[in-house]
């Protein structure tokens, strides 16, 4: 087992930073203007300290007046908006865990988990994710990948002490030159620890945290992380004793406690289904909180392509029970049914649905997870920071 410092917990500030995506369907792009005049600003001020279900009450209220018709349109349009894009990026509490950050296939992809210090890839650099000691790295690509210099820089900067950043071993010495370029490039340090960590390896994040990397599938090489909780058991011979005797014994040097590791969280990064027809990677599937991508959702996209991409198709995960698989062809109808047979496998108490295509509205993803929702008894979630709404 590989043997890390204990990290201390940094502070756990909220989100500083509006993440810059290019796609039409980021809420960090501004809808055009309202042609009706914008709220007073004591209006203004109080609907920005008031809570959504507030703000909303408040909405209906103005919108029944002909007087403040103008204002209360404008309200809805803007400041609804607003307020609705700060719950967003509040996150979730699933499981005991509180989960930001953003995932949009194909631009960047960065979930950060305050109570673990870590994101798990690094996308842009969102400032949030400066903030955490640890990073995983799925893969090479570049929206999982690219604001790993930033990300170490932006420590710097801050005096953070050095983080350390897990990646697969195939692309260590790649980010190592990487690095060195820059070094090169700004004639600055650019100081942190790189841990090559394969897939079956343990390392120690703190006392009662390790982590292990798990076989993903994507078109290029990559792996999955489960960190998993450590505690101690008296061992079953040693249970009829007494304290003194206990105490005696470990006076003596005897171990007498087994240490019992409980899959808490497990990261997927991109990869088609089959991970989950692995028999190694059983812990991903009874984790308390999966975080798994699905990239597509309708039959605009094929499970064929998307596999051939390195990717899932929520179809795969849910597909149809009680309807059946028309329009497909039999190798692949079968493929189907397979997986709800198997819908079991999936033991974890929650899910949360990442990398969602582009091309994809708010409505779209949460009508898709709802479908799953129904097959399987973990809470779905889909993270959909970055996502805008069809009427928007």
């Amino acid at each position: 087992m590989q043997i890390s410092p204990t990290i201390s917990a940094s502070s756990s500030s909220r989100y500083l930073h509006h993440f810059n995506d290019p796609t039409p369907h980021s809420i960090s792009q501004r809808p055009p203007p309202s042609p009706f005049s914008p709220p007073l600003p004591a209006v203004q001020f109080a609907i920005r300290n008031l809570s959504l279900k507030q703000q909303l009450s408040r909405v209906h209220a103005v919108k029944g007046s002909g007087f403040f018709s103008a204002i209360g349109r404008a309200i809805e349009e803007e400041e609804y908006r607003k307020a609705r894009s700060e719950v967003l990026r509040k996150g979730y509490e699933l499981e005991g865990y509180s989960i930001e950050g953003i995932s949009i296939g194909g631009h960047e992809t960065c979930v950060i988990i305050p109570e673990l210090k870590a994101a798990f890839d690094i996308g842009r650099c969102p400032l949030r994710a400066v903030h955490q000691n640890f990073v995983f790295i799925t893969h090479g690509h570049l929206d999982h990948i690219g604001g790993l210099p930033m990300y170490v820089a932006t420590r710097a900067l801050y005096s953070l002490k050095p983080p350390t950043v897990f990646v697969p071993p195939c692309i260590k010495e790649d980010i190592e030159r990487l690095f060195d370029i820059h070094r090169s490039m700004g004639q600055v340090e650019l100081n942190f620890d790189l841990v090559a960590l394969d897939i079956g390896e343990t390392h120690e994040l703190r006392n009662d945290l390790v982590v292990r990397p798990f076989r993903t599938h994507h078109v290029i090489q990559s792996q999955g992380y489960i960190v998993y909780s450590i505690r101690k058991k008296l061992k079953k011979q040693y249970i009829h004793l007494n304290g003194k005797q206990i105490e005696k014994l470990k006076k003596s040097g005897v171990e007498i406690t087994d240490m019992i590791l409980s899959p808490e969280i497990a990261f997927t990064g991109d990869t088609t289904s089959d991970f989950m027809l692995e028999p190694r990677n059983a812990d991903a599937l009874r984790a308390k909180l999966l975080i798994m991508e699905a990239t597509f959702l309708d039959d605009g996209f094929s499970i064929e392509d998307a596999r051939q991409r390195g990717h899932t198709h929520l179809f795969e995960s849910y597909a149809c029970a009680s309807e059946p698989c028309s329009g497909l062809p039999d190798q692949e109808s079968e493929y189907r049914l397979y997986l709800i047979g198997n819908a079991h496998w999936i033991r974890n108490k929650a899910v949360l649905l990442t990398h969602f295509s582009s091309r994809y509205h708010l409505e779209d993803i949460r009508k898709a997870v709802s479908k799953l929702q129904a097959k399987v008894s973990a809470k779905v979630v889909p993270l959909t920071e970055g996502f805008r709404s069809t009427y928007s």
